[in-house]
């Protein structure tokens, strides 16, 4: 196993974020959530119960901050220290105060930096102990979305930390409004899965399972937690992009499409670097410590899978700015490709600088 901790994923709580700017439609899919009969083994910490209303779905108050609903849910509102609430949380399941509860949801405000919760659950040793960080879901105004992710930095986060986007209100939506909401998240946010929310229906494994771990196959999804293909795809005039297909008419379209909406969207910036030669751990880590201290508020997520000289099985990296997860290592490659692959969601730093730098510090590599 060499010097890396073994992944143990499998024997911690999932965690899921669900984050979304001022009026994106999270508080009505929260009372749809609440009443979901699939929300039953499930803890949620939101921020008010008045905002959601929860008193025609109360079965029992516990206290003045916890409540179990009729569907089973254990609600909980959140303390200011969030650290304190998740901890309280799970003391009082471990004695048996509230149902047994096998994964939790945790609600932002509109106007919050979901960075700060999703670092807390990567590297926290009070909390990461017990719990792992799932998913981060944003749910994004198909309406406003635009205009939002344009005027508000604190959109722009929300959308660009995401694991899933939520698109709400796309039925009252213009045709040209969603097209151009399109671009802007598959510029700031191309490996984001996203789901179409019509007041606020969904089904609540929508918010979870999009940790590499892949609890109901027992082991690691990597093509899945990286997606790969989505960035290769956003990708134009990089290494890979040289050939007859990166001059045609659609690739110059959509290139100029890339650059205005770059523009609209922060200076958000997002990669997929790979190599398919084992790499060095001292040479990875150093370049990765470089980035943290130069631009660590410009690195908004990091995640990776390597593939390192004299470790027989990959080692997967995660971290919010300059706050990483404890690198851990994986039972073994689940398929025949073990190349490292490491994907990047920055703010005013080109792909092809990463690259460069990479190149310098730690081996051959493609964007």
């Amino acid at each position: 196993m060499g010097v890396f901790d073994a992944d143990k994923s499998a024997t911690r709580l999932p965690v899921s974020l669900i984050t979304g700017f001022l009026g994106s439609g999270k508080t009505t899919l929260l009372n749809k959530l609440l009443r979901h009969d699939g929300m039953a083994d499930s803890a949620v910490i939101i921020n008010e119960f008045g905002e959601v209303g929860l008193d025609h779905l109360l079965v029992e108050a516990i206290d003045g901050e916890i409540a179990v609903l009729a569907s089973g849910c254990v609600c909980c509102t959140l303390r200011s220290d969030l650290e304190e609430t998740l901890r309280g949380l799970l003391v009082k399941r471990e004695r048996g105060e509230v149902p047994a509860f096998s994964r939790i949801l945790i609600e932002t405000t509109g106007l919050a930096d979901p960075a700060p919760i999703v670092q807390l659950l990567l590297n926290n040793p009070l909390v990461s102990h017990y719990v792992r960080l799932d998913a981060v879901a944003t749910t994004i105004d198909a309406v406003n979305g635009p205009q939002q992710i344009g005027e508000h930095a604190e959109a722009v986060k929300q959308t660009a930390l995401a694991d899933r986007l939520l698109l709400t209100k796309t039925d009252l939506a213009a045709t040209d409004t969603i097209a151009q909401l399109d671009r802007l998240l598959a510029t700031l946010n191309p490996g984001a899965t996203r789901h179409t929310v019509l007041n606020g229906e969904i089904a609540p494994d929508a918010l979870f399972g999009a940790a590499l771990f892949d609890p109901a196959r027992k082991t690691a999804d990597v093509r899945r937690w990286i997606n790969e293909s989505a960035y290769r795809a956003r990708t134009h005039g990089g290494p890979e992009a040289h050939g007859e297909h990166a001059h045609d008419r659609h690739a110059r379209d959509e290139h100029a499409h890339d650059h205005a909406e770059h523009a609209h969207a922060g200076g958000i910036r997002a990669c997929c670097l790979t190599s398919d030669e084992p790499l060095s751990w001292d040479a990875v880590s150093f370049w990765l410590a470089r980035l943290r201290k130069s631009a660590g508020q410009d690195l908004l997520r990091i995640k990776g899978i390597l593939n390192l000289i004299g470790e027989d099985a990959p080692v997967a990296i995660h971290g919010v700015h300059h706050v990483f997860h404890p690198p851990v290592q994986l039972e073994g490659w689940p398929d025949a490709d073990q190349r490292s692959r490491i994907v990047f969601i920055t703010r005013g730093i080109e792909p092809a600088d990463l690259h460069a730098s990479f190149v310098e510090h730690v081996g051959a590599a493609r964007i």
